[in-house]
């Protein structure tokens, strides 16, 4: 059985940094692009960054660029997220989800087979 276990939200307070964390179990993450989504409430969910099994990043949106990166280590089958710099703006429940090649890059959401259980980040200002 596949999961992913998300972990390292919470609140912070503008200009603050966090880790997300995900964790997956059941499938050999070497083999699987990850990307991170989040959706803020009343919005439709929007990519962040994805990482592919090749560790090559690609970056859904250019406003995100510096501030967010993404890792993997394959030996703690765990993807992390380092967000700097946050906003109110980035207030959100973020995901992250795992597709296996071949896909459009940067994937599309609906090309990603699991998902995590989603971990809210709050930015207070």
């Amino acid at each position: 059985q596949v999961q992913l276990v998300q972990s390292g939200g919470g609140l912070v307070q503008a200009g603050g940094s966090l880790r997300l964390s995900c964790a997956a179990s059941g499938l050999r993450l070497s083999l699987y692009a990850i990307g991170w989504f989040r959706q803020a409430p009343g919005k439709e969910r929007e990519g962040v960054v994805c990482i592919s099994e090749l560790n090559t990043t690609s970056h859904y949106s250019d406003s995100l660029k510096g501030r967010f990166t993404i890792s993997r280590d394959n030996a703690k089958s765990t993807v992390y997220l380092q967000m700097n710099s946050l906003t109110s703006e980035d207030t959100a429940v973020y995901y992250c989800a795992a597709t296996e090649p071949p896909y459009s890059n940067p994937p599309l959401p609906k090309e990603f087979d699991y998902w995590g259980q989603g971990t809210q980040v709050t930015v207070s200002s």
